[in-house]
């Protein structure tokens, strides 16, 4: 038994000549999206009514890096909490992202004022996997486990990471007419097997009526695509789904 643990151990540290490590491409947006929706080059999908926009972005890990560049070079120390740095995994291969993570701006100059609930934010996967977006509340318990003791260095990072959430995950406050409001949504990693999804706002108001409660609402779909599959020991790659 105990020889058999050390195999098994060393194949998966190794991946030599057993075993396999899962990979996907950056999400982008289908050909094909729903009424209203217009497909720009930077894999950015808007839903437009007059002079409402949602624009919605999948971010990568290394556009995140890029964005927070002076949280994301310090390798597992990073402060960057929506990636893990520049952490190098597996040779020198970047690791997969820490969450998905989608990048929402909102442009108001058709109604007195619009509201988006991040927490009324779905991702559905064509497999039937459901992630809901993450609140700071969420993502602050999520981090707390990293830190030990609660002082000194790592309770600094901690802070550090918790602050720049605080500054730009999108707000669900009201965007009132001629303002806009961007800012991230952060939602578990997707899982290995999922391929396509849909991005779903689920009752961004437009319209309130006289006691300040929602009168009219609508539902934005936002459709995305991935290629997943597997990398062996000797390079070779399998493609498992692609849309």
């Amino acid at each position: 038994m105990r020889r058999l643990l050390i195999a098994t151990a060393l194949c998966f540290l190794t991946l030599a000549g057993c075993g396999y490590i899962y990979y996907a491409s950056p999400l982008r947006p289908v050909d094909e999206q729903g009424p209203a929706m217009d497909v720009a080059d930077d894999h950015s999908v808007t839903y437009s009514q007059g002079r409402f926009e949602v624009k919605l972005r999948p971010m990568t890990a290394a556009e995140l890096n890029r964005q927070f560049a002076s949280h994301s070079q310090s390798g597992r120390s990073s402060t960057n909490p929506f990636t893990y740095g520049d952490t190098e995994f597996w040779e020198g291969e970047e690791g997969e992202g820490r969450f998905a993570v989608f990048h929402m701006s909102v442009k108001n100059y058709a109604y007195p004022k619009v509201r988006i609930d991040p927490a009324r934010v779905q991702v559905r996967a064509d497999n039937g996997r459901e992630y809901w977006s993450l609140n700071l509340e969420q993502l602050q318990n999520y981090f707390r486990v990293y830190v030990v003791g609660f002082r000194g260095n790592e309770y600094a990072r901690h802070q550090e990471r918790i602050d720049l959430l605080r500054r730009t995950l999108f707000r669900g406050e009201d965007i009132f007419s001629g303002q806009e409001a961007e800012g991230y949504l952060v939602f578990p990693v997707l899982h290995h097997d999922v391929a396509k999804i849909e991005v779903l706002v689920h009752d961004a108001v437009l319209r309130f009526d006289f006691r300040g409660q929602p009168a009219e609402t609508v539902n934005i779909s936002y459709q995305f695509e991935r290629d997943v599959g597997r990398v062996f020991p000797d390079g070779t790659q399998e493609l498992t789904s692609r849309n």
